[in-house]
């Protein structure tokens, strides 16, 4: 994966909170990571929540890699306008954000007839305060739908590179890619069908959230096939190129948040009937199925389910 080092990084779609004090956040709650509003965690506050995430507690995140942001959206933009900016990881994301926004501005209307309505992400350290509710880093990047805004703790990649065995740099823009597919999702109402769906059907809620987190494996994967094409502002493409590998890293990384893996890896059996973003084998399966496609519209893991 290479970056253009010419193009312009547009740090108006991110929101800089690191520094700002967090918002009290809820610790030790085990969420699952992976993403979508179906994320069953036993606290009503978290039930309007879309979490990338899975089966293990992510409140032991530590220490480098989120950069020194003070929570300054003009200093983040002087960063991010500086010679090495494409060294600094919030930079970086910050870039694959302009990227995956991109895409959807032109395939939602492409693909879904539907108009893209831009969303931030949220740069926060330890704890925030959202729509949702307070979270802190335990959780994982999540999408929260009642405030239409992408949060991350940066040093969320040291630990899925360091515990969850996902080190490679690609794994950054998937985990991003996907919480955004949870955005499309929302804005097309697809969560509020499968939400419907579960009222509907509570014994099948678990399979209904996995088909959620699928499809937003598989968006990840159609923006990845099309990031290539994606441009900054003034019409700058963004990447130079994507390579077989980088495809790899993402997939490796959907094998690493799969429920199964995770539930083995936090020693307790696999339990199908408890998964709620998919097993490893099916988010490499639908992440590749986005990706080989390169259709948004080829992502139905739903069938006549909702």
């Amino acid at each position: 994966m290479e970056l253009n080092e010419n193009a312009r990084i547009d740090t108006d779609q991110i929101t800089d909170r690191r520094g700002s004090g967090g918002g009290g956040g809820l610790s030790g709650i085990p969420i699952p990571i992976g993403g979508g509003k179906g994320a069953w965690i036993g606290l009503a506050i978290f039930l309007l929540v879309s979490l990338v995430g899975g089966g293990l507690g992510l409140n032991a995140m530590g220490g480098d890699g989120s950069g020194t942001g003070s929570g300054s959206g003009e200093s983040l933009a002087q960063e991010c306008a500086a010679d090495d900016r494409l060294q600094q990881l919030e930079c970086r994301n910050a870039l694959y954000v302009n990227s995956i926004q991109d895409y959807w501005k032109d395939a939602l209307p492409q693909h879904f007839g539907e108009q893209y309505a831009e969303s931030d992400t949220v740069f926060f350290q330890q704890a925030v305060s959202t729509g949702c509710g307070n979270a802190d880093s335990g959780v994982g990047p999540f999408y929260c739908p009642a405030d239409d805004l992408v949060y991350i703790d940066l040093t969320f990649y040291r630990q899925l590179a360091d515990q969850l065995g996902a080190p490679g740099e690609f794994a950054q823009p998937y985990v991003l890619a996907h919480e955004y597919g949870h955005h499309v999702q929302d804005l097309l109402g697809t969560e509020a069908e499968m939400r419907r769906a579960q009222q509907r059907d509570p014994n099948g809620a678990n399979q209904l959230s996995v088909m959620l987190e699928l499809q937003a494996d598989c968006y990840a994967g159609a923006w990845a096939k099309n990031a290539t094409g994606t441009d900054d502002a003034s019409g700058q493409k963004i990447f130079k190129s994507i390579t077989d590998r980088d495809i790899q890293e993402g997939l490796d990384t959907a094998a690493a948040i799969g429920d199964d893996t995770l539930q083995q890896k936090s020693g307790n059996p696999v339990d199908e009937e408890a998964f709620t973003h998919g097993s490893s084998a099916d988010r490499q399966k639908w992440f590749r199925t986005g990706y080989d496609s390169g259709d948004p519209k080829s992502c139905d893991t739903f069938g006549s389910a909702i």
